[in-house]
């Protein structure tokens, strides 16, 4: 039996956030209320017109370019025919002809590795209303009619679970660093349409292919992947490949398995047209350039950065870029000169500790990071040891005061070597006994002698500074 190779295509719908849907003025927000958020063309009144909203096509813009899609000259929509329930006026507006994005293609990482994706197109449409079933009824909840949908099209590019799951992972913090949708699973912001098939190795044809509808979650995703790869392999391996049908399965998760839906013809005859209510608009290239000033460094380039130009684990940088708030944080700390090590450790220890703990954000923070470079500075002097700028860190966030209000001489960090060497001088004087013991090979006994330092200093002397001189002596 010849070895089996999967290929694998990703259809990605994720919502897009804004003040208003994307044709109707109605509130886009997500809601546990049916139709609480609805206005008359969301469920298709008569006499109503679609109005293009115009910051979710300049958001479908901003993702084409970073996904480095090729951009069309003009706007336009059509119209994809089809009756069901939840499709009030019994089409989509959506983009067939002319998508905001064709040809695209980014690196994604996968175990540290980098490998290509290509996008075949990326088009913003409006999404459907949703279906409540229930034991002998079904309700429709029209709040999620007109939400501004974005949709991503893969190539059959990807040949595992890991994969595939790595670039949405890789997508919903492009979205996110981009600002334009919170990619939130939970919410239902982000679905995905997974088709594989299977095939021998050596073969240049791709074996036929399985499509599971709207998997809500990463880990579905994966399930479905692995499970659908197993089913068809299985099937080869006893000879029964034709069995395997070009059809849509749905992921099922209590029993995490894919279920049989219906069958799939090649091309189904949507009819689209252009939808004539919408006027087709030039992009001009103006507008191109100004959306380009706007998208920030992506999280893959930084991440890069932070390894290759600042040293850092690419498991610390990991950390680091995960969230845009906190890698714009920890780039502000450089650009204060901030040792990059030193702020990605109080970062990764202690600033997120404690937002992750009081459930906080990091730029409500009072703790900046002009405020973390002068914590540190007084670390790096000696003035304060790590314990006591702990303690401080916590002070200054929860009194929101400054870092030197909680510095005093009494509580000062002894790091002055002449008077420290004074200090130990009259500690070993009364110890000679036990410097013996310590030169006879009682090394154990260093200990005990900074054990004194501190006593003598009630635990001010520089740690780090008491164990150099008590070392010098003790030769």
């Amino acid at each position: 039996m010849k070895k089996q190779i999967a290929t694998i295509g990703l259809e990605m719908h994720c919502e897009f956030k804004s003040n208003s849907k994307v044709f109707s003025s109605a509130k886009n927000t997500y809601s546990e209320t049916p139709n609480s958020s609805i206005a008359p063309l969301d469920m298709a009144f008569p006499g109503t017109l679609p109005v293009v909203n115009k910051k979710c096509v300049e958001d479908a813009l901003k993702v084409s370019i970073a996904l480095n899609c090729t951009q069309p000259k003009y706007m336009f929509f059509d119209r994809k025919n089809y009756y069901y329930p939840d499709l009030p006026k019994g089409y989509q507006i959506t983009q067939m002809t002319n998508p905001v994005g064709i040809n695209g293609k980014i690196d994604i990482e996968v175990n540290g590795k980098l490998i290509p994706v290509y996008i075949h197109d990326v088009h913003l449409e409006e999404d459907s209303a949703s279906l409540d079933h229930f034991f002998d009824t079904s309700n429709i909840d029209y709040n999620r009619s007109g939400v501004p949908l974005f949709e991503l099209v893969t190539e059959p590019c990807f040949h595992s679970a890991e994969e595939a799951g790595a670039f949405i992972e890789h997508m919903i913090r492009v979205y996110r660093y981009l600002g334009v949708s919170d990619a939130d699973t939970k919410k239902g912001q982000i679905r995905c349409d997974v088709n594989v098939s299977i095939a021998d190795e050596d073969s240049e044809e791709l074996g036929t292919k399985v499509e599971m509808k709207n998997v809500n979650s990463i880990g579905g995703v994966i399930g479905a992947i692995n499970y659908e790869i197993e089913r068809q392999t299985k099937l080869k391996e006893e000879g029964r490949y034709s069995e395997v049908e070009q059809e849509t399965r749905r992921w099922d998760e209590e029993t995490a398995s894919t279920i049989r839906m219906r069958s799939k013809v090649d091309a189904i005859d949507y009819k689209y047209f252009v939808e004539p209510n919408i006027p087709k608009y030039k992009i001009s290239e103006e507008w191109i350039e100004e959306i380009k000033t706007n998208i920030p460094r992506l999280h893959l380039e930084r991440k890069q950065d932070y390894v290759n130009n600042y040293g850092l684990s690419s498991y610390d940088a990991e950390i680091l870029v995960k969230e845009k708030a906190i890698a714009d944080y920890f780039e502000e700390c450089l650009s204060l000169h901030i040792d990059a090590k030193s702020a990605a450790n109080w970062i990764i220890t202690q600033i997120l500790g404690y937002i992750n703990k009081n459930n906080s954000n990091i730029n409500e923070l009072y703790l900046t990071p002009k405020r973390l470079k002068d914590l540190i500075a007084e670390l790096d002097k000696g003035t304060i040891s790590s314990k006591q700028a702990r303690e401080i860190f916590i002070k200054v966030i929860e009194e929101k005061k400054e870092v030197r209000d909680f510095i005093s001489k009494d509580n000062a960090q002894l790091s002055d070597k002449e008077e420290l060497t004074k200090i130990i001088d009259e500690i070993l004087a009364n110890n000679q006994s036990q410097i013996e013991e310590y030169k006879n090979g009682r090394t154990n006994i260093f200990d005990y002698f900074v054990g004194l330092v501190m006593k003598q200093t009630r635990g001010k002397a520089n740690p780090v500074l008491t164990k150099e001189i008590l070392t010098e002596k003790l030769k």
